[in-house]
């Protein structure tokens, strides 16, 4: 399998979901600015959308959107249980987080590191999103992860965007049980040699 990806972009939750998964992979670099790879080859040729994550097959097919991307990675590996068996209800709850992340947090966001977005908008942007995580600080309130106890391919998505907040100047100090959650994600192995591989971590 080959991850298309871009250093600390959204593409670090399926890279880290890889890593716990232990499957074997190739990365290949994706500019998200100059919509190239390394050797000069236009990305739009492989991904259309021309944004990150893609992930191509063994068998050439290519799977594109984050959370489409994770369950995949996920099914591959049910004796790690990175994800709950499909047609479960705990299924449908990772669903409804996977949907919960990219709607609410990563597409919000999103607008602060676009060059387009009115700077009079921003505050309201920020505002929205630390809502949002303040939510989620509540539903960590007794959980190591966002599904109980167990790891999932949601929590590896939730860690790639709230690391986001410190480049956009959003303050989750107050968080407690969210700042736990980030600390409890970074020291995870898989975490670490993601991070590593990105040039994210020395």
């Amino acid at each position: 399998m080959k991850l298309y990806y871009s250093p600390g972009a959204c593409s670090l939750s399926p890279h880290i979901t890889l890593r716990e998964a232990g499957l074997p992979f190739e990365l290949v670099l994706a500019s998200t600015k100059t919509h190239k790879l390394a050797d000069g080859t236009d990305y739009y040729t492989i991904n259309p959308k021309g944004y990150v994550p893609l992930l191509e097959l063994d068998n050439a097919e290519r799977l594109t959107e984050g959370p489409a991307i994770v369950q995949y990675i996920a099914d591959q590996v049910p004796d790690k249980k990175l994800a709950p068996a499909a047609g479960t209800m705990e299924r449908y709850r990772l669903q409804e987080w996977l949907n919960f992340v990219t709607s609410e947090i990563h597409k919000i966001i999103g607008l602060l590191f676009s060059p387009t977005t009115p700077e009079d908008y921003k505050p309201a942007v920020k505002e929205r999103v630390l809502g949002r995580l303040k939510w989620v600080n509540e539903q960590l309130e007794g959980k190591q992860y966002l599904m109980g106890d167990q790891f999932s391919v949601a929590d590896a998505y939730l860690f790639t965007v709230t690391n986001w907040t410190k480049f956009v100047g959003i303050d989750i100090s107050g968080l407690s049980n969210l700042g736990a959650f980030m600390a409890r994600m970074a020291a995870r192995p898989a975490v670490q040699e993601a991070l590593k591989a990105e040039g994210l971590l020395k």
